[in-house]
């Protein structure tokens, strides 16, 4: 079984294939279609926009948001294509690593020139 971070270089290893090949402009939804479609053919398990609840009290509400990508079902990928990411972009999904139990999220901003500017690991220190 691979390590949070086997997984996360070899999806980002994707990332910049897609992104050297098409650079930035696409909507996030085209950059998380071909993402698939380069995970599936390199045999990589993932889940796509899955809706994790969240457990407000004793209340479960189904759909709390909806991960991009969870990979090997231990890495959560949220995907941009915006701007500039913000502080507030790295909070939401440290919330997501939260509300799933997961240690390692990622973010990727594909509209950007250098792709490694816009990537950003975030840690749930459970």
């Amino acid at each position: 079984m691979l390590t949070e971070n086997e997984i996360a270089t070899k999806v980002l290893d994707l990332c910049f294939k897609i992104h050297r090949h098409y650079g930035p402009g696409l909507f996030e939804s085209v950059y998380e279609e071909i993402l698939c479609f380069e995970l599936k053919k390199a045999g990589i398990s993932f889940e796509r926009q899955i809706g994790i609840p969240l457990i407000h009290e004793t209340v479960r509400m189904e759909v709390g948001f909806r991960a991009d990508l969870i990979v090997e079902e231990i890495v959560l990928f949220e995907l941009k294509s915006i701007e500039a990411c913000t502080n507030v972009h790295y909070k939401q999904v440290l919330t997501y690593l939260k509300l799933t139990d997961l240690k390692l999220g990622v973010m990727v901003n594909f509209n950007v020139s250098l792709l490694k500017n816009e990537i950003k690991r975030i840690v749930n220190k459970l």
